[in-house]
């Protein structure tokens, strides 16, 4: 055993000991009628006081509540429609032909208006004797064809006819050809006269009729 060890046993012995004796003369005390002395005169020697407990500390406020928010809820949001979108198809493509530049005709001037005439032109002589019966071609006579035959003379300065156009068929071509032989090589005209007394060309018009001579 150790010297710490044996040191602590006798201190320990002689505590008990102790003890042992102050409780042999309290039990005296009490038999001999000294007890209460000897326990007034502790209780007067023992100061007593009261412990006061220490006050725990206040507990710690615990914190305001947060200020009640009023939640509303969402408004209700309908879903969009569903729409059904077609497919998308390219339109076809369609060749179209590039039309040509447009042709830009200009007028023709205005005719300068006719000059005055001082003097119509006018036949001379007897106009419906420059074709007669006797004119008539030979096979158109045996076939009996008649009509009227409209021309159109262009007469010059002078006079006399240059030109002549059938303007009403007689529906016989060979007598339409005969009507403006016979125009142009019997047909006899004053000049017509402008409004300086100058001789200028006119047209003439007349119409001849083919019929069969009856016997």
């Amino acid at each position: 055993m150790a010297y710490g060890d044996q040191t602590m046993s006798s201190r320990k012995a002689v505590s008990i000991a102790m003890v042992i004796v102050l409780h042999a003369i309290i039990g005296y005390a009490f038999v001999t009628g000294l007890a209460f002395n000897v326990v007034k005169k502790v209780a007067r020697d023992l100061k007593t006081f009261d412990v006061e407990d220490e006050a725990p500390p206040p507990p710690d406020k615990p914190p305001p509540p947060p200020p009640e928010t009023k939640i509303e809820p969402p408004p209700v949001i309908a879903p969009p429609p569903i729409v059904q979108v077609a497919p998308t198809m390219a339109p076809p493509i369609v060749s179209v032909p590039t039309p040509p530049p447009p042709v830009i005709h200009q007028a023709a001037p205005p005719a300068p208006p006719p000059p005055a005439v001082s003097r119509a032109g006018k036949p001379r002589g007897n106009s419906s004797e420059w074709v007669t019966p006797e004119d008539y071609p030979s096979a158109d006579l045996r076939a009996e064809n008649q009509g009227v035959t409209g021309a159109e003379l262009s007469v010059g300065a002078d006079g006399k006819a240059t030109d002549c156009r059938v303007t009403s068929s007689s529906g016989f071509p060979s007598l339409d050809t005969k009507t403006c032989q016979m125009l142009i090589r019997r047909s006899r005209f004053t000049p017509q006269l402008d409004g300086n007394g100058q001789a200028v060309p006119f047209t003439w018009r007349q119409r001849v009729r083919w019929q069969v001579p009856k016997d």
